[in-house]
């Protein structure tokens, strides 16, 4: 078992993936917003199993793996290494929509972490990628720089990517609060092996099984109503 045992680090993880931190994810259904519209999640437990889907088999297995690359990278400092892996989470979105969720999320957690947490290496890291850097790139590269143990970045990067589909579907179905948290309560362990699967990673054998989340997505683009961006 690993733990945070600095205050600091603690801190920073709650910051970097608080829903107040502001990357915008609360604009991002991840596909789901047609998927209520369709009538393919209409109960809490629609809910849990969607965004299981996505953390076992979509692209919760390739942010964790990616996440873990690039922490394991910036905390060697082996550019080539960090910029070889963010360069494939940008291969890995299958749609328009869930590349503009993760670039966009990136790019806003590049910049508010430089001004409120400055480090060098992971400036330099930011200004080679621009706007075309992955969010869980950025964010393992941010705690490789600056000394985070991995798992817990993981568990807590896994987390708020399905805190945040929860509170989508909360608004979406529409389900009440208690709901919510009763379906973030059933995530935990699908959050905890998502994060054991990632650590285990090899980005050369790295892939997804959930094309119907992708067909949501592309649905999703020309959807005569919509609240969210993805």
């Amino acid at each position: 078992m690993t733990t945070i045992t600095a205050d600091g680090d603690l801190l920073r993880l709650l910051a970097w993936l608080s829903p107040a931190y502001p990357v915008g994810a609360y604009t991002y259904s991840h596909g789901l917003e047609t998927a209520v519209e369709e009538g393919l999640v209409r109960t809490r437990d629609d809910l849990v199993g969607y965004a299981a889907a996505a953390l076992a088999q979509g692209a919760g297995t390739v942010d964790g793996a990616v996440l873990a690359a690039c922490h394991r990278a910036a905390a060697a400092s082996d550019d080539t290494a960090l910029d070889a892996a963010t360069e494939l989470a940008l291969a890995f979105r299958g749609t328009a929509e869930t590349a503009l969720e993760s670039t966009a999320q990136g790019a806003a957690f590049a910049a508010v972490t430089d001004a409120a947490w400055p480090d060098p290496g992971f400036a330099a890291y930011a200004r080679r990628h621009g706007r075309a850097l992955p969010h869980a790139a950025a964010v393992g590269a941010a705690a490789g720089f600056g000394g985070i143990l991995l798992r817990p970045t993981l568990v807590g990067f896994l987390s708020a990517f399905a805190a945040n589909l929860v509170s989508a579907g909360v608004r979406l179905v529409p389900l009440g609060q208690t709901d919510g948290q009763i379906a973030i309560a059933a995530l935990l362990p699908h959050v905890s092996a998502a994060a054991d699967t990632a650590l285990l990673s090899d980005l050369d054998s790295l892939g997804t099984a959930v094309p119907v989340l992708d067909l949501l997505s592309m649905r999703h683009e020309t959807q005569y109503t919509r609240l969210f961006r993805s």
